[in-house]
């Protein structure tokens, strides 16, 4: 007797051909389809049908990518994936590790598919088109973004440089600010303390 005489012939069939390639058995699939009809589960890949999404459009809010830029986190097997180190997107449950992959998931079609929204964006009009340029020569007028490369690029440079000046005197008064409130309240437990003796 071998081996194979022993085991019970309960198993499943596979349908295989002559050649040794994997036949396709309609019956059992038609049945798994039926069950998952019945059950009323929806798998991640029949969320809205395409006709119901609405068109693609900009995105309202920045993504803030530098959130956890400089910041340790203790990661350990029983971390969640929102826990642990990388960008998480609540939207499709997944991890991604850096901030190109990122932007390019949040800004891809299974996302996109997830949120409810078609790759599809809405037809303009004449109007709307000769409303948009005109916003943009306005802007640029108030603006007055010289037409020359290079001093196009220093007027660029200046901007910048004035933006990252904003942002240091900002943090520096946040940081004053925290500063002088815990000064203020050691100063309080000073005057606790001289009141208690």
């Amino acid at each position: 007797k071998t081996m194979t005489d022993s085991t019970p012939k309960t198993t499943k069939v596979e349908f295989v051909d002559n050649v040794g390639r994997r036949k396709w058995d309609v019956e059992e699939i038609e049945k798994r389809e039926r069950e998952k009809e019945e059950s009323g589960s929806k798998s991640k890949g029949s969320l809205i049908p395409p006709s119901q999404r609405a068109f693609l459009k900009a995105r309202e809010a920045d993504v803030d990518l530098t959130q956890k830029l400089g910041k340790t986190t203790v990661v350990s097997s029983t971390t969640p994936l929102s826990g642990q180190g990388g960008f998480y997107c609540d939207v499709c449950d997944c991890l991604v590790k850096d901030s190109a992959n990122y932007l390019d998931h949040i800004n891809g079609k299974k996302h996109q598919r997830a949120m409810g929204i078609s790759m599809r964006t809405e037809r303009a009009t004449v109007d709307q088109v000769r409303n948009r340029l005109s916003q943009g020569k306005k802007r640029a007028r108030e603006e007055e973004i010289p037409d020359d490369f290079d001093e196009r690029m220093d007027y660029l440079k200046r901007k910048e440089d004035e933006e990252r000046d904003r942002r240091k005197q900002s943090k520096k008064a946040r940081k004053e600010a925290t500063t002088s409130s815990s000064s203020s309240s050691t100063k309080l437990s000073e005057e606790d303390e001289a009141l208690a003796a």
